[in-house]
């Protein structure tokens, strides 16, 4: 709730591209800082206080937002206000059409196929999707217009953006179980085992105004785009043979989303007229917050399904072992496509979008 308005403040706030670009940049920064250091910081945490503590972490910085808000920005202009009624049952259909989706794996994988729930559960998903969709067209004041996510330059920034929050969320969680499980670290270890994306993050923020300048947002966007996909395909193919190839994948993927995150964010409020603006910083943050429990809910599924026991016993046999291994692989690999796939379509967007221009 707090992503969309922060993003469309900065959009509004400066009317110079390369203000707005910076302002982006550190909103991106500080989020993305966080989303890093998160894990770390609980992994030390969780060594020496329960974990109810890490609940009271924000409270001081929605203070501090709270009184940046209060005495830092100007009050609303009552004219750019409007009255429209809420799209409830648009937002009823496009829920349940999420939450069905990522359930649904999961019934196939505890219930079996031969089960009617998870056979329940992706047709209550397809049910709602298509009534969503539907919904959106007919409705006076739909939740989404269909048409602002049709514009090429919204339509790949929110590509790019979902494949990386696939990639951070499924290579956090993978990596997590593995650091921990599979190679026995301790939550405290296996948080400095996270390093090399947090320092990837904060360090990189120096690098972006430079990399658009000198290859321009387009080409910006797609190679950050392919070099989280590398991270993954890297992950995939080695992460089972050694840290080195974990740390090398937590790089790529974090220095690939560092860039994509602020480009996409640009290249969809670009994309949209100025009254739309917080509707487009919205959009952004759904795509990555979907795409991040999509990422989950694959990883976590192929996983279950290849695993047999808990995968929280002490002493694994040398066939959980394998599997687990194995789950790794198939896991990172199959994040690897599902993200390849956004970020072609996105490439196919942003090409579309600069040969209209010209």
């Amino acid at each position: 709730m707090t992503t969309p308005g922060s993003m469309a403040l900065a959009y509004r706030l400066f009317d110079d591209e390369q203000l707005r670009v910076r302002a982006i940049t550190l909103i991106s920064t500080v989020g993305l800082v966080g989303l890093a250091v998160g894990p770390t910081v609980g992994g030390f945490v969780l060594a020496i206080a329960p974990w109810q503590v890490l609940l009271l972490v924000n409270v001081p910085i929605a203070a501090l937002a709270i009184i940046g808000i209060r005495y830092g920005i100007a009050a609303d202009d009552p004219a750019d206000l409007h009255r429209d009624p809420a799209d409830i049952a648009g937002a009823v259909l496009g829920t349940a059409a999420i939450v069905s989706a990522l359930v649904a794996p999961t019934l196939f994988v505890n219930a079996g196929a031969g089960s009617w729930t998870p056979w329940a559960a992706t047709t209550a998903a397809i049910a709602a999707a298509t009534l969503f969709v539907l919904r959106e067209r007919s409705a006076a004041h739909p939740l989404l217009d269909l048409k602002l996510v049709g514009h090429p330059l919204v339509a790949s920034g929110l590509a790019f953006k979902a494949a990386a929050g696939l990639a951070t969320a499924g290579l956090g969680y993978l990596v997590t179980l593995q650091l921990q499980f599979a190679w026995g670290w301790k939550p405290g270890l296996a948080a400095l085992g996270l390093l090399p994306q947090v320092v990837v993050l904060i360090a990189g923020g120096a690098f972006v105004e430079p990399i658009l300048r000198r290859v321009g947002p387009s080409r910006a966007a797609w190679l950050s785009a392919a070099t989280v996909v590398a991270g993954l395909a890297v992950y995939g193919l080695f992460g089972r043979f050694g840290y080195v190839f974990v740390a090398i994948a937590l790089a790529l993927v974090a220095a690939g989303m560092r860039v994509v995150g602020v480009v996409a964010a640009t290249n969809v409020l670009s994309g949209l007229p100025k009254s739309r603006t917080t509707i487009g910083a919205a959009l952004t943050d759904t795509a990555t917050e979907v795409a991040s429990g999509t990422g989950i809910a694959v990883a976590g599924t192929i996983l279950a399904a290849l695993f047999t026991g808990s995968i929280a016993t002490p002493h694994w046999s040398a066939h959980q072992t394998a599997q687990f291994q194995n789950a790794l692989m198939v896991g990172g690999l199959t994040l690897t496509v599902t993200a390849a796939t956004l970020t072609g379509w996105g490439i196919a967007c942003v090409r579309r979008a600069d040969a209209a221009r010209s």
